[in-house]
């Protein structure tokens, strides 16, 4: 399909309204100069009618062969100056001189003047009336008395040739000025708006085809630039998914490599006859050992995966926080007994009620201790306290593990991120904090990490406090 140019689309929606208001104006102007026109002849014919009234008072009173020639003389120059025919009449109809020199000149020759017009002409009102001619009578009054009348007449044509010059002079001025303004608006709209856009294009077009570096560079401040800066974001962003998505992709493909590999191993080892009998069971329970930690591995993903895509329901009810921390704990007991860690609990009060998930706050509670479990030195403590302020209940869970660095801090909770690889790649997958932070923001819940002054690490965490409504009405009521 052939693409629609958005340059041509404006030329002719500018051509087709500029078109439109040359048109009505050329109409209107075209109607204004001929209106105009008339009134200049009109007030051009009554000053000749009123010249030659004077002049013919003038030879009324001297009348002599030599006052009848600057009569004719007077009636002949304003003919030329008119572009008209001049013929004057006494009252009874009688042309006794005219513009122009012909000998067989009588009253058919002259215009019919009706009766209305007659009477109109002897009460001293000039009359004009328009068919092929135009012609403007104007009427000799002396002593008032009506001595007669002067015919002014010049033709349509000549007056209409007049007025189509004029004519075409307004229309070529429109089509000029047509031809002048779309090429301006095509030279300022490829300018700030055409190539602006199709720079956006080519860069979107890019970037479709994995060119995710790719940056518009436009400086304006109207929409376009405007535009520009919110295509910059959208880029930046996506950018960013877009490497988050090929370094999660990496990690993926590294952390599911790496017990398969293990496994692998193992099973094709036995399967050959390369390890010994007696230590068949030895590497099965190693390849267990594998399987257990990819099966956690996929678990974390796909629990992940559910948070992120908001599929995972939460069942919010009234649970006691202090309970699913002593169930957390003896879930964790072996794991504390080996590391031989001093474990201290202080919490608030006996029961401690808040608003959560109990299944999702209880992974929440075991990732946190696993982790300080992991990070907590043989012979090292964790701490772990509860307190309530206002309307939220926190949770803080120390370690005397090492000190974690800043740098640590801003990706502690990216995916796949681990402080210690080399001491942590076996049994750590990278998403338990990550996890933590998503359970608990899909609450309406914080968490943060903090070192301690001296030595360790505290974790923190917030829960809405409980509240009896109906505890609290009847306490009002008392």
């Amino acid at each position: 399909m052939k693409r629609e140019s958005l340059l041509q689309k404006l030329i002719m929606t500018f051509i087709i309204i500029l078109t439109i208001v040359l048109v009505s104006l050329a109409w209107i102007l075209s109607i204004w100069f001929k209106i105009t026109y008339f009134a200049e002849k009109r007030t051009q014919f009554e000053q000749d009618g009123q010249y030659i009234s004077n002049a013919i008072k003038r030879y009324n009173v001297e009348k002599g062969d030599i006052e009848f020639d600057k009569l004719q003389a007077i009636i002949d120059m304003s003919s030329v100056g008119a572009n008209a025919d001049i013929i004057v009449s006494d009252k009874s109809d009688y042309i006794y001189v005219y513009s122009k020199i012909e000998d067989n000149k009588t009253t058919e020759d002259k215009p019919y003047i009706s009766e209305k017009n007659m009477k109109l002409l002897i009460d001293g009102t000039p009359v004009e009336y328009i068919n092929e001619h135009y012609t403007y009578i104007y009427p000799i009054i002396e002593n008032d008395e009506f001595q007669g009348y002067v015919i002014i007449t010049t033709p349509l044509a000549i007056i209409s040739k007049q007025l189509h010059r004029i004519y075409i002079i307004v229309w070529i001025s429109a089509l000029i000025a047509m031809v002048f303004a779309s090429a301006v608006l095509s030279l300022f709209s490829k300018k700030i708006l055409i190539n602006p856009l199709a720079e956006i294009n080519n860069v979107a077009k890019k970037f479709a085809n994995g060119e995710v570096n790719r940056r518009v560079h436009i400086e304006s401040r109207d929409e376009i630039g405007e535009l520009a800066t919110s295509f910059n974001i959208m880029a930046e962003s996506l950018e960013k998914v877009e490497n988050n998505r090929r370094e999660f992709i990496s990690n993926v493909s590294h952390e599911l490599r790496s017990p398969i590999t293990s496994i692998k191993g193992f099973i094709a080892g036995i399967i050959d006859g390369v390890i010994p009998k007696d230590k068949e069971g030895y590497y099965l329970d190693r390849a267990y050992s594998e399987i257990k930690r990819l099966t956690r591995l996929i678990n974390d993903l796909l629990d992940l995966s559910a948070i992120e895509s908001g599929k995972l329901k939460f069942y919010i009810k009234k649970i006691n926080i202090n309970e699913l921390i002593r169930l957390c704990i003896i879930n964790n007991e072996q794991n504390i007994k080996e590391k031989e860690i001093t474990l201290k609990i202080e919490l608030q009060d006996e029961k401690c009620y808040v608003n959560a998930d109990e299944d999702k706050t209880m992974q929440v509670i075991t990732n946190l201790l696993d982790n300080a479990i992991k990070y907590c030195g043989k012979n090292g403590i964790i701490k772990i306290s509860t307190y309530h302020k206002g309307s939220k209940v926190f949770v803080q869970m120390y370690n005397n593990g090492p000190k974690i660095t800043d740098e640590e801090i801003r990706h502690i909770w990216n995916r796949f991120y681990k402080s210690d690889k080399s001491r942590t790649n076996k049994i750590s997958t990278g998403l338990g904090l990550p996890i933590v932070r998503m359970i608990l923001m899909q609450q309406g819940e914080e968490v943060w990490v903090k070192n301690n002054i001296d030595i360790g690490v505290t974790f923190t965490f917030s829960l809405t406090k409980y509240k009896d409504s109906k505890n609290s009405r009847n306490r009002l009521n008392l």
